[in-house]
């Protein structure tokens, strides 16, 4: 199932924790991982949709997704 949001997901293995981590860098707090790289990135998608209904039950404002961010 492919996300309706379109926020950027960076994924990378994590020698620590022996798994792919998926971080969603607009979403503060929000990441998840998995043992393969699809995995992470399903995990992710999960993640996703549980921060955004967390935070409109909260109140909590919810970013609107940016696209590609840009890093130095």
């Amino acid at each position: 199932m492919t996300s309706s949001w379109k926020y950027e997901i960076i994924i990378y293995w994590s020698d620590e924790g022996e798994a792919y981590v998926a971080e969603v860098p607009e979403l503060p707090g929000c990441a998840a991982d998995g043992e393969t790289y699809a995995q992470a990135l399903a995990n992710a998608e999960v993640v996703i949709r549980e921060w955004i209904a967390t935070a409109r039950e909260l109140g909590r404002p919810i970013p609107e997704p940016k696209g590609r961010l840009l890093y130095a």
